[in-house]
């Protein structure tokens, strides 16, 4: 696939990546930082550990994109002292020269932001440990092919908005990630739409809209019943 990405300034200063050839940005124009901050790490993450006294959490993110939801909670869990099992779904890797033009290391310790790059191109083909707290894998895979024995605590679906990638909220998409999560599991999207919020329902979710990133009134939070 010939990717046409380039680096572009959000609203709170952070960086994100548009992808030409999908006419889409990889996070929010009003600010990456605050949405992956927001719907990924507060609104998944933390609500998940409010609720589970636990000393390791296993997530799932559709749409690896720029790494950024995963250096993000990579730090929190580090902070935590939580183990983080954390796999990645990426159909087009974004290439290494590329990370290193996001500008991310601003926003987390300088070396995880050393051992994530030194890990990514590993993490590509398979699981690797880029420090005592934290596994990666990144699975080089479209939604549908993705498999794996794993089932993980928490999902974060970032996917390319509907209008531009139909197929990942579809009821197949949506059906098969959901099937990789625990019980009392945590769903968590920036995006919040009637259809999305009945599919849920009908998986078995206990769903939940809460307050949006900026720009955005609502997202949606769904435990697995």
């Amino acid at each position: 696939m010939n990717h046409e990405l380039t680096i572009v300034a959000t609203a709170d200063g952070s960086n994100t990546i548009y992808n030409a050839e999908v006419g889409e940005h990889y996070h929010s124009r009003h600010g990456a930082l605050q949405e992956s901050l927001h719907v990924f790490v507060k609104s998944g993450l933390q609500y998940f550990l409010e609720r589970n006294d636990t000393a390791e959490v296993s997530i799932l993110e559709v749409g690896f994109g720029t790494g950024l939801n995963f250096l993000l909670t990579a730090d929190a869990c580090n902070n935590k002292q939580i183990q983080l099992n954390y796999t990645g779904i990426e159909a087009y890797p974004v290439n290494a020269g590329m990370m290193l033009q996001t500008g991310y290391q601003q926003y987390i310790p300088e070396l995880l932001w050393q051992q994530f790059n030194e890990s990514y191109a590993n993490a590509l083909t398979g699981k690797v440990e880029l420090n005592a707290t934290t596994q990666l894998h990144i699975a080089h895979s479209k939604l549908l092919d993705f498999r794996t024995h794993e089932q993980f605590d928490i999902i974060y679906f970032d996917a390319f908005a509907a209008i531009h990638q139909p197929e990942m909220w579809n009821e197949e998409a949506i059906g098969h990630t959901v099937s990789f999560l625990k019980p009392g599991g945590v769903f968590v999207t920036y995006a919040i739409t009637g259809n999305l919020k009945r599919m849920l329902k009908s998986m078995g979710f206990k769903v939940e809209k809460a307050p949006g990133a900026p720009g955005k009134r609502e997202m949606l939070r769904a435990v697995k019943l």
